[in-house]
């Protein structure tokens, strides 16, 4: 069984918990795409963790975790966030992580690049809010076929070495005569590769040959998605996008089947709106700064990878209806319902205004999005605490009602609701 598991809106819609609560009944979890400029959070009985490369599943100890050739891969990275976790208690070994021999490697050139663009950017107001990890610059080398992939580290010959040479005498052009910062050197590089090739070589391996026997075996496989449908690179919300596709479908390519088809698509969306970066976000408008702030602290809502501040703002109905259809959403799970405790009365932004004065329920892109102001509407709140609550029927009338008008109006089931970041805190409904 092939069960994918991705975000409907703009990333941060708690992923991890959801992973980690499902994985249970999984026996690999695999990332399909992606690098570590997003993490998910994850709280169990064994502690906080922050997960920004390796899958979630890796917090289960009968699971075998899969990153994926769609990934990009910064070793520099995943060797603290191995040596973090194993510090936490975790074991991680070749017996359960595989690392994809076609995952591109991202160099430490490219997450200078990243940075000096963003700066040279922010000058004149045009940066696109990079969490400099140097995610795009590596992407885009990829396309180009200026990259080393990580099964490359596994074979550091001459083959290897002139490549490097090539890539980074083409690089260099960049870094000098754009950027004024000295070349790259090739020594270094090699040598870093050296250091990495040592630290992984045991890890990497085809896990697309590994993925397809596991799937003949009858195995249950878990595609673990990074960010939202609203960041994919085509269907979101272009320029202010991730570099790679967060789209369910891609699930298989990404982790190395791509002849083999989805059986499930589970959609993880908040239960309110909340975006890091920069781009439209309609949403944000529809409450004042002071409402604002407040739900920012009520949902600790800062960046896994980053710790900036996120954008919030109330549950976007246009928007996240567009995920759920990127998404090809099968059922919801509905993550930080217990964050609204608080409110007296719940606003949901319900369609958008658009220049000309029409209203719509279609998720728009462009500078239509860009001028698109929030209808809005007002739900009972139910004010109290939830977060005990572990069957749907024991849930407070009015918070029954927000969910039923939310999966009506995103037009998908919502069977998971969680009410707390534990791992038990979760509703699941029949």
């Amino acid at each position: 069984m092939l069960t994918a598991i991705t975000g409907i809106n703009w990333g941060d819609e708690g992923k991890g918990r959801m992973v980690d609560l499902l994985s249970q009944d999984y026996d690999i979890v695999a990332r399909y795409q992606g690098g570590d400029n997003a993490g998910h959070t994850v709280k169990n009985e064994r502690g906080k963790f922050v997960l920004n490369l390796i899958p979630s599943g890796i917090l289960r100890p009968e699971v075998v975790c899969v990153m994926g050739g769609g990934m990009v891969i910064d070793p520099v990275h995943l060797e603290k966030e191995i040596a973090a976790l194993r510090e936490q208690g975790v074991e991680i070994t070749p017996a359960n992580l595989k690392i994809s021999d076609r995952a591109t490697i991202t160099m430490p050139f490219h997450v200078d690049q990243d940075g000096l663009e963003e700066a040279r950017l922010a000058k004149t107001g045009a940066q696109f809010g990079s969490t400099k990890r140097g995610i795009a610059y590596t992407y885009g080398d990829k396309f180009m076929k200026k990259t080393l992939r990580m099964g490359d580290l596994v074979h550091m010959d001459a083959g290897v070495r002139k490549r490097l040479e090539t890539i980074v005498e083409s690089k260099n052009l960049t870094m000098e005569a754009i950027y004024g910062q000295k070349p790259v050197s090739v020594d270094e590089m090699w040598a870093w590769c050296e250091h990495y090739s040592a630290a992984f070589k045991d890890y990497i391996c085809d896990v697309g040959e590994y993925l397809a026997q596991a799937d003949d075996a009858g195995k249950k496989i878990m595609f673990e998605a990074q960010l939202g449908a609203l960041r994919d690179i085509d269907y979101g919300i272009y320029p202010y996008t991730s570099s790679s596709n967060t789209i369910s479908s891609y699930a298989p390519i990404g982790a190395g089947i791509p002849g083999r088809k989805l059986d499930l698509s589970v959609g993880i969306m908040k239960a309110y709106s909340s975006c890091v970066g920069e781009g439209p976000f309609t949403a944000e408008l529809a409450m004042s700064e002071a409402d604002k702030d407040v739900l920012r602290e009520h949902g600790h809502e800062y960046g896994a990878a980053t710790g900036r501040p996120r954008r919030v703002g109330p549950f976007d109905v246009v928007a996240s209806r567009y995920g759920v259809q990127c998404q090809g959403c099968d059922e919801l799970a509905l993550t930080l319902l217990d964050v609204l405790d608080y409110m007296e009365t719940i606003p949901v932004v319900e369609s958008y205004r658009l220049a000309d004065g029409t209203v719509t329920g279609r998720f728009p892109t462009g500078k239509t999005l860009d001028d698109a102001q929030p209808v809005i509407k007002e739900l009972p709140g139910w004010h109290c605490d939830i977060t005990s609550v572990r069957k749907y029927e024991d849930l407070p009338a009015e918070t029954r009602a927000y969910v039923e008008y939310l999966e009506k109006a995103v037009g998908c089931r919502i069977k998971y609701i969680s009410v707390g970041p534990e791992r038990d805190a979760c509703i699941v409904r029949d």
